[in-house]
C-alpha cells in the first residue's frame, strides 16, 4: 500500500574522525533500513564537527568520497537517503549541502542551504555560517512512489515561505537536516515543526546529530517528526538513536478535507511564490 511508508531519522554521534562518521551512517542506515524504512534521514553536517573553522577541512566535492558513501547505501539498502549534509566545495566556494539519493544509488537532487545561519544573541550564542559558507539559490524537491519531498537544511526551517511553496508544489513531507543548539533548540526546534506541519498540512521531519557535550557546537538533538495535525508522533533523546515513523498519507489526505484550509486559502487577498524554479 503506498499510502503508509515508514520515515527513519538516524541521530548520529558525529566525531572529527570524517571516516568514522560515513561508517556509522552506512551501519545505521543499514539497520534502519531492516527495520523497514523506505525514506531514510541523516542529520546536518554528519561527515564533520559542525562550525566555521571545521567546514573548509572537511569540505568535499560532489561526487566524492561522502556521497560515494550515501550512494552505495542507498543502493544497497533500496532506500531514498537524504543524506544530511555536508561541506561542498565547488568553484572556490563553500556550500552547507544535502544530497539525496534513490533506492538505485542515483543523485535525486542536491539543496545547497538558501538560509545562511547568522545569528548573534548576546551572552548565549555567536554563529556566522557567512564567514566562510555561501548560500545555495534553489529549491529542492523529489519523487518517491509514496509522496513528493520537500527538502531544508537547519536554519532554513526558519522560514515559512520556502514550506509553503513546497506544499504548495504538492510536497506531502517536509524533511529538514538540522543542528540547533542548546539555546534555540529548547526555544524553536519543535516549535518550528510544529508550525511548519499544522500550517501547511503536511509531515514535518527534522534530523540532528547527536549531542555531544565536548564539542565546540553543541547540537541539542530530539530529532523529531510532527504530523499534518500538529502532533509530535516520534522523538528521540539526545543520545545517538534512530527515530521511525510511520507516514499516514491517507490521515494527511482526511486532514485537509476536514480542516479544508488549502482550499479556503483567499488567493484574491495574498500569496506566496517562488521567484525561479529550482
Amino acid at each position: 500500500e503506498l499510502n503508509e511508508f515508514r520515515l527513519a531519522l538516524v541521530q548520529l554521534h558525529v566525531s572529527k574522525i570524517k571516516a568514522d562518521n560515513l561508517g556509522r551512517a552506512q551501519k545505521i542506515v543499514k539497520e534502519a533500513a531492516g527495520q523497514g524504512a523506505k525514506v531514510v534521514v541523516l542529520p546536518e553536517c554528519f561527515n564533520s564537527p559542525y562550525g566555521t573553522g571545521f567546514f573548509a577541512e572537511y569540505a568535499e566535492k560532489i561526487p566524492g568520497e561522502s556521497t560515494q558513501v550515501l550512494s552505495e547505501a542507498a543502493k544497497e539498502c533500496g532506500v531514498y537517503l537524504v543524506g544530511g549534509s555536508i561541506p561542498e566545495e565547488d568553484g572556490g566556494k563553500i556550500y552547507n549541502t544535502c544530497s539525496i539519493f534513490g533506492p538505485d544509488g542515483k543523485l535525486l537532487v542536491k539543496h545547497r542551504k538558501i538560509h545562511l545561519f547568522d545569528i548573534d544573541v548576546p551572552g548565549k550564542i555567536r554563529f556566522q555560517e557567512s564567514e566562510t559558507l555561501s548560500p545555495g539559490n534553489s529549491l529542492s524537491m523529489f519523487e518517491t512512489p509514496f509522496c513528493k519531498v520537500g527538502v531544508g537544511i537547519c536554519y532554513d526551517i526558519r522560514f515559512a515561505e520556502l514550506a509553503q511553496i513546497y506544499a504548495k508544489k504538492g510536497c506531502q513531507l517536509l524533511v529538514y537536516p538540522g543542528a540547533f543548539n542548546m539555546t534555540t533548540g529548547p526555544a524553536h526546534w519543535e516549535l518550528l515543526q510544529r508550525g511548519r506541519a499544522v500550517d501547511n498540512q503536511v509531515y514535518v521531519a527534522a534530523a540532528s546529530p547527536a549531542r555531544d557535550e565536548s564539542a565546540s557546537y553543541v547540537a541539542w538533538g530530539h530529532s523529531s517528526v510532527v504530523n499534518p495535525w500538529g502532533e509530535v508522533i516520534a522523538k528521540a533523546g539526545s543520545e545517538e538513536s534512530i527515530v521511525y515513523a510511520d507516514i499516514d498519507l491517507q490521515y494527511l489526505a482526511d486532514m485537509r478535507q476536514q480542516l479544508p484550509i488549502t482550499t479556503q486559502r483567499r488567493n484574491d487577498l495574498y500569496s506566496v511564490n517562488s521567484v525561479q524554479e529550482g
